[in-house]
């Protein structure tokens, strides 16, 4: 009764003994050679500068670009359910689909020109 599900049982099992054997193992085969450098915040090439103690600010451009992230990423996530099932839907899956492509790609053009995607 529960054979069907053994291959799914059997990925997470291997999925958490890799992630535990990596996690336990890390420590005595990594390096031990620190410095300045390697313990220095690193944040897309750009030395960081300091900063006043406190609530530090973020420009609010990153949490712009995280949120459009996500919410393209969700929409696309979408196509791939009509790809699995596209011939059963037919022709109303069809204009579905082309629906919610020009909808994608309606809120994109729009946070193009906003300039929601500069990085300036």
């Amino acid at each position: 009764m529960l054979a069907p599900y053994m291959p799914i049982v059997l990925l997470f099992t291997l999925a958490f003994l890799f992630a535990a054997f990596s996690v336990t193992i890390a420590p005595f085969t990594g390096p031990k050679r620190y410095n300045k450098a390697k313990l220095d915040f690193y944040e897309c090439g750009i030395e960081p500068t300091p900063q006043a103690l406190g609530p530090k600010r973020f420009p609010v451009k990153y949490f712009l670009t995280a949120m459009l992230f996500i919410v393209f990423d969700i929409e696309i996530i979408f196509l791939y359910p009509y790809a699995v099932a596209n011939r059963a839907l037919g022709l109303f899956g069809l204009v579905e689909i082309i629906l919610f492509i020009v909808t994608v790609f309606v809120a994109y053009a729009y946070v193009w020109r906003r300039g929601g995607l500069d990085w300036d």
